[in-house]
């Protein structure tokens, strides 16, 4: 990979904000937008139609290397349209039980190697900004801007909260709190590509600041790069 390839990386817990600020940037600069976490989603979304299970790796790898997922038209406020077999899958790979069938898959290293040629080939032309827990660390290391957001368990719990009760689904906020820092546990102690930021990375606790904020943040310093004018 080029040292001068025009890649953002925003790596960063669930519930950090990745996703809508990963988004927002890369519409403000004309960017593609790589949504990793939703790779992995989808494959266990796949996995559990297929009825393979958690604990096969080998079969869980297979899937993931034909895994016929796709992204339609994506909009900053509703974001991108995922496809599972031409099937939109956008609302069900979003839900907790998603997400954490995607932690379990994200952490078998056979999984992740059939996945990274995959979310490499987001980097084209004009640039990609890619939305993760390795975009930094593994699968974009060259990346010239790399960025690390945090928030607190108990932030991430609340924000989450808010989304489902919008949506009009039931939640407990202290059980929402529990799953992100299970999820948080198993994602930083697993052996393939554990979530940590890149030695060069900035981090960014987005706890108190609002999402305007955290864009303007990251566009700043996106805009004080060589790279990107």
């Amino acid at each position: 990979m080029s040292q001068q390839q025009a890649v953002i990386t925003i790596d960063g817990p669930g519930g950090a904000g990745k996703g809508t600020i990963s988004l927002a940037v890369a519409h403000r600069l004309g960017w593609n937008y790589l949504d990793s976490g939703a790779l992995y989603r989808v494959l266990g979304l796949a996995a559990s139609r297929k009825q393979i299970s958690f604990d096969n790796e080998a079969g869980l790898a297979a899937e993931a290397a034909v895994l016929a997922v796709s992204f339609g038209a994506d909009d900053p406020l509703l974001g991108v349209r995922v496809y599972l077999d031409k099937d939109e899958v956008t609302d069900e790979i979003r839900t907790e039980q998603a997400g954490t069938a995607a932690s379990r898959v994200a952490a078998l290293p056979a999984v992740r190697t059939a996945l990274l040629q995959r979310q490499r080939d987001f980097d084209a032309p004009p640039g990609v900004v890619a939305d993760g827990r390795d975009m930094g660390t593994t699968v974009f290391p060259d990346a010239p801007l790399k960025i690390f957001l945090t928030a607190s368990a108990e932030e991430r719990a609340r924000r989450r909260y808010k989304q489902l009760i919008k949506k009009g689904d039931g939640a407990n906020i202290r059980a929402l709190q529990e799953e992100i820092e299970e999820r948080d546990r198993r994602d930083s102690e697993r052996s393939a590509s554990p979530l940590r930021p890149a030695d060069d990375a900035l981090e960014l606790d987005t706890t108190e600041m609002s999402i305007e904020e955290v864009v303007e943040k990251v566009m700043a310093l996106a805009q004080a790069s060589q790279f990107v004018r």
